[in-house]
This record gives C-alpha cells, sequence and structure tokens, in this order.
C-alpha cells in the first residue's frame, strides 16, 4: 500500500494512524513528492517503522505513483489518498475479491464523506461510469449531488472506472497497462487507466462491503481553474486515447462543442478564469496532438463502447441539468451496465 504524499503533513498526522491500525496484514509505505512542509521529519519521528520513497520532485499524482511503484514488490498495489481516513476489516473484502477472480484487475470500495459521514464523497462514491460522450458519474454522486447512504449500493458490482483516492489493483495489470498517465499529472487518470484496463480484457468492481472516508479536495479546492484546466484537457485526451476509430470523431468533437457550452455558462456567470481555464485545456489538447496519437497508438485495442462495462449510452448530462434527475436511480438507463455480446 503507497500513500502518495505532497506538503500532507497535516494528513498523515490525521490519517496515518488508522491506516496502520487497520491494515494488519498490509505493507504501509509513504511516497514523497518532494515535499517543502515538514512531512519527512514527522514521518522519521514518529513513524520510523514506516518505509519511506523519498522522489527527488513533485512529480505530480500520476508519475509520483509511477515513479514509487516501480520501487515496490507486491501483487496487489493499493493507491490510498492521504486524506483518507480507512475503517476495521477494509482491506480483506477488496483482497479476497481480486484472489477470487483473475480477471478483475481493479477495485474500489465505498467512498464516503469525512465531514458528511452518512453521504458519499465526490471522488468515486460508490463506483464509476461515463456518459456517452465521456462525462465521469458514479452511483452515489450525479455531478454535485451527494446521496445519502442508505444501504442502497452495498453491493458487488463491475463498474467502468474505480477511484485512484482507493485504488486496488494488481500489480501485473497495472504494468501491463503501461501505469499512469503521466501527462494527465492529475485528474481523470484513473478513468484513462481503467479503461485501459477493460481493453485489455479485464473488469473494474465496486465492493460496498468495505468503507472508507475521504476528505476530498485535499490539494487542489473543488472550484479551482486549475482542476479546471486538468478536467478538461485529461477529458478530451481521455477520449482521443481509448475511443474506438469508428467511434472516435463523433463522440470526441461532441464533447469538444459541450466543452464550449460550458465554458460560455462561466462567461454568463463572469467566472472569467473558469473560461480561461477552458480555453487553455483545449489549446494544449490540440497542441499535444502527436504526444497523444503516440499514446493511442501504443495501445493494443480499443474496444467499441458497447462492449465496455460501465459505459451509458444516454446524455447524464442532459438528464441531470434539464430533465432534473439528480440520482443514479433516477437516469433512464435501460441497462446500467453495458455487457459484452
Amino acid at each position: 500500500m503507497v500513500i502518495l504524499n505532497w506538503n500532507g503533513r497535516r494528513w498523515l498526522e490525521q490519517f496515518l494512524p488508522s491506516v496502520l491500525q487497520h491494515s494488519p496484514t498490509a505493507q504501509v509505505i509513504v511516497a514523497d513528492n518532494a515535499s517543502s512542509d515538514d512531512s519527512v521529519p514527522f514521518l522519521k519521528q514518529k513513524y520510523p517503522e514506516v518505509p519511506l520513497i523519498l522522489l527527488p520532485e513533485n512529480y505530480g499524482f500520476c508519475e509520483g505513483y509511477n515513479q514509487a511503484l516501480r520501487q515496490v514488490e507486491a501483487e496487489y498495489f493499493v493507491l490510498l489518498n492521504s486524506d483518507v481516513e480507512v475503517t476495521p476489516n477494509w482491506l480483506d473484502p477488496l483482497v479476497t475479491l481480486l484472489e477470487q477472480n483473475p480477471q478483475i484487475a481493479a477495485c474500489q470500495p465505498k467512498i464516503k464523506s469525512f465531514h458528511q459521514r452518512s453521504h458519499f464523497e465526490y471522488a468515486g462514491a460508490a463506483g464509476g461510469f461515463l456518459d456517452a460522450y465521456g462525462y465521469p458519474f458514479c452511483r452515489g454522486r450525479l455531478f454535485d449531488t451527494l446521496e445519502e447512504d442508505q444501504g442502497q449500493y452495498d453491493d458487488v458490482r463491475p463498474v467502468f472506472w474505480a477511484t485512484g483516492a482507493c485504488l486496488f489493483i494488481r500489480a501485473s495489470a497495472y504494468w501491463q497497462a503501461g501505469g499512469l498517465e503521466k501527462e494527465f499529472f492529475a485528474h481523470m487518470e484513473e478513468i484513462d487507466l481503467c479503461w485501459r484496463l477493460q481493453n485489455l480484457g479485464y473488469q473494474i468492481y465496486y465492493h460496498g462491503q468495505s468503507t472508507v472516508y475521504h476528505v476530498g479536495g485535499g490539494t487542489l479546492p473543488k472550484a479551482n481553474p486549475r482542476k479546471t484546466f486538468l478536467n478538461f484537457r485529461n477529458g478530451a485526451a481521455l477520449l482521443y486515447k481509448n475511443l474506438a476509430p469508428q467511434e472516435l470523431n463523433q463522440i470526441l468533437y461532441t464533447r469538444l462543442v459541450l466543452d464550449g457550452v460550458a465554458a460560455a455558462q462561466y462567461f454568463l456567470k463572469g467566472e472569467w478564469k473558469e473560461v480561461q481555464a477552458i480555453y487553455k485545456a483545449h489549446r494544449q489538447f490540440f497542441a499535444g496532438q502527436k504526444y497523444w496519437k503516440t499514446r493511442r497508438q501504443e495501445a493494443s485495442v480499443q474496444k467499441p463502447t458497447r462492449l465496455l462495462m460501465g459505459w451509458v449510452p444516454q446524455s447524464v448530462v442532459w438528464q441531470y441539468f434539464v430533465k432534473g434527475k439528480k440520482t443514479f436511480s433516477a437516469l433512464d438507463i435501460p441497462d446500467r451496465t453495458p455487457l459484452p455480446a
């Protein structure tokens, strides 16, 4: 288990004790992304038994994990955010799931809000999906609407993507898929990885019998132009890298138009920095076409979306913002998990 840290001494002080207490069968490692705070001295003094991987610079979330995991020998990796509180017996259901089904490459627990413990948390909730134009959403979380946990997602089921806040993954599958996309830096990287894993024939799962609590926004606040830039740039790259050839142009360019609609809404609200962030995101996406094309060509296959578990062939954006459907169960989705034909 690797916790990637960057200037997160307060999170380590608050949450590392629960991780150590409730993870007796796992080796807990902290990888430090060249923090400028006192994270490393704190760990050396308070937790000398915890192995430290010291990275020479801040590689970001994606390459930071790639660099750290190259130094870890394990059958399974757990990528755990530093602002996550774990609970008793949280490991066993997920490890058992991986051991029982070799086709499952990655999985996640139930992600609930640390600050509103009765509700799901934004980053992952009860498993991730993508709509017809590549917009991510979760059971338990549609855009900014978070559901109360009433046991409605206590099941075990396939999903499109598992959250990077608490990601269990086979080490062999991680490297077979090429690890996290370093150019993403952060945001949507787990969706890209899970999509590549599905293209390789693996499955992604959610397990509702394991629960963790996530603070969220520990590095970047929810409303932040940098976050907007990363989400829009990475969202376009995500589609370009992974869509099947026959679907690429239609879905990608529709999505880019919808991004423009989002920018227009920010403009009408006077949120100029968000508008600039979306413009910069598109500009950098097109400027990086050579790189993204190379990454696309490196993939062995891009499957049609109808063969991907958790791809929803309707626009969730339309259903949420126009039809007012605010929960997963309210969505007009005939089959919420398209299965391979």
